[in-house]
């Protein structure tokens, strides 16, 4: 930026206030707006014409190895890339916004690399990895660091942090924004794994990246946008949310209610800026903030995933996710104590939607929940099971546990009740337990607890006070509890064979 221009401009402005102004209060006043008019002018073309860059490529990052990545920033005139892996340098021109745009293509895992942007200024971005690049997203549970919160620990992170150096596990944190505006950026930086770092990635995310980088040896990058506390709804934009009766959309950002509730507003503040950067996949942990709409989270749920795949524009790239975990969930309603405070139906919902969301899976936490506290301490069973998944369906290693067992089918003969489940290749076990967790109800739709044998593929139930039995539920309570796993022990999830409305349902004890 040349000043002379700028400097004769104010000299010459100067002397004519001087010389027409009567008075020198208003010829103060009048010069002091036209020098911050001038300078804003100034500022604002000096920033347009900069060469700029999106913070998600920033030193230490993790680009999607064998694939052609996007990057992008802004400036007012062509930009060429030069990457250290490659032999030739890429072009482009940017739009009458000063937007550009390149397709880079990456080679097999390896690095660190550099890539430089050149302009009018040059950029180097250093120790770049190309390796396997994870979207981590969802509420507080996603979100929990692996330090933990505020007096909320995470289990065995003291020594996790010590030990985590590790410069092929990386990690960005995409800051909290909330707006009916469209974002286009944020302020962060990615960060390799150590003791001074660690510490503030998301526990789950790490000990899911942990887990598939000790297995497949790929560097591993982390993109965690998370806000606790957040509902479906916030991580959707407007047109998507148009099918579902009842959702009011912000008109600005003057009308947002609770940051993390209000619809669309984590969609345009957190999740815009990161929509395009080439990932392997997502996995997802949320669904307490939704507990108390069940049945619309059965198709809000795939909606929002679907979302994400268009604008993302990846075609249907792997989506895992978690079912929530055991909670009293009635604690929030002390009074009323409705239906939906029974989370098993929130549950069901999750369960339901592996089956509707293509290339999706989901983990059970049936065992890992703690009923007095939402932001239980095990982390490391979430993300290890998130990566089993992942190891299996995104990478092809076989011979392990991964999949959660599910209801298959009911078979009905006079009182005897006969479950049979899929997802179950080496059968189930109660692993020496009394299995209590069984429900079974004739057509009043009252549910009775139920006797069992658990044989080695199917469970046989019954009970003296339904002599007609149509439908069973298991584990449908807000603690469960978790008391049948597969010889894996993975456990099985909660499941209702009914679709009967829950206002309907009477449950005995």
């Amino acid at each position: 930026m040349h000043w002379h221009p700028v400097i004769s401009c104010f000299q010459s402005l100067e002397i004519a206030v001087i010389l027409f102004s009567p008075d020198r209060l208003k010829l103060r006043m009048m010069y002091l707006r036209a020098t911050i008019l001038i300078l804003s002018i100034c500022f604002y073309n000096m920033v347009l014409g900069q060469l700029s860059v999106s913070s998600l490529f920033s030193d230490n990052m993790v680009l999607q190895r064998n694939d052609t990545v996007k990057i992008w920033g802004t400036s007012d005139k062509s930009v060429k890339l030069e990457a250290s892996w490659l032999s030739s340098s890429i072009e482009s021109k940017p739009d009458k916004q000063g937007k550009w745009r390149i397709w880079l293509p990456t080679t097999d895992a390896g690095g660190p690399y550099t890539i430089t942007i050149q302009a009018k200024e040059t950029m180097t971005i250093e120790n770049v990895m190309l390796g396997e690049v994870w979207l981590c997203t969802g509420q507080s549970n996603m979100e929990m660091p692996l330090r933990g919160f505020m007096g909320q620990p995470v289990k065995g992170s003291n020594s996790e942090i010590i030990n985590s150096t590790n410069s092929l596990i990386r990690h960005i944190n995409i800051p909290r924004k909330s707006t009916t505006i469209p974002n286009p950026t944020f302020e962060a930086k990615w960060e390799e794994a150590s003791p001074a770092t660690s510490g503030e990635f998301s526990a789950t995310a790490y000990f899911f990246a942990k887990q598939i980088h000790e297995i497949t040896g790929l560097p591993i990058g982390i993109i965690n946008v998370t806000y606790g506390g957040s509902n479906a709804e916030a991580w959707m934009n407007k047109a998507s949310l148009e099918a579902f009766a009842g959702i009011e959309v912000p008109l600005n950002d003057e009308a947002i209610g609770e940051k993390n509730r209000t619809p669309t507003v984590l969609y345009n503040g957190m999740l815009n800026p990161v929509i395009g950067y080439t990932v392997a996949g997502a996995i997802w942990y949320q669904g307490e903030s939704n507990v108390g709409k069940p049945i619309e989270y059965e198709t809000l749920f795939p909606a929002m995933v679907k979302l994400w795949r268009d604008q993302w524009g990846q075609g249907e790239f792997p989506f895992y996710y978690t079912q929530i975990a055991p909670f009293n969930y009635n604690s929030f309603y002390p009074e009323s104590n409705p239906w939906f405070a029974n989370s098993a139906y929130l549950r069901d919902a999750q369960r339901k939607a592996q089956y509707t969301i293509p290339k999706s899976g989901m983990i059970s936490l049936l065992d890992a929940g703690e009923m007095f506290n939402i932001h239980p301490m095990d982390k490391k069973t979430p993300g290890e099971r998130l990566a089993w998944i992942a190891l299996n369906k995104s990478y092809g290693y076989e011979g392990f546990g991964f999949e959660t067992p599910d209801f298959d089918a009911l078979n009905i003969q006079d009182t005897l009740v006969t479950v049979t489940f899929k997802q179950l290749p080496n059968g189930l076990s109660s692993l020496g337990k009394e299995v209590t967790a069984f429900q079974i109800a004739g057509a009043d739709k009252i549910f009775y607890p139920a006797q069992c044998n658990v044989r080695r593929k199917t469970v046989q139930i019954w009970s003296s006070k339904v002599k007609a039995p149509v439908a069973v539920r298991y584990a449908f309570t807000n603690e469960g509890p978790a008391q049948l796993f597969s010889t894996e022990g993975i456990p099985i999830s909660s499941f209702r064979t009914d679709d009967w409305n829950p206002e309907a349902v009477n449950t005995k004890k």
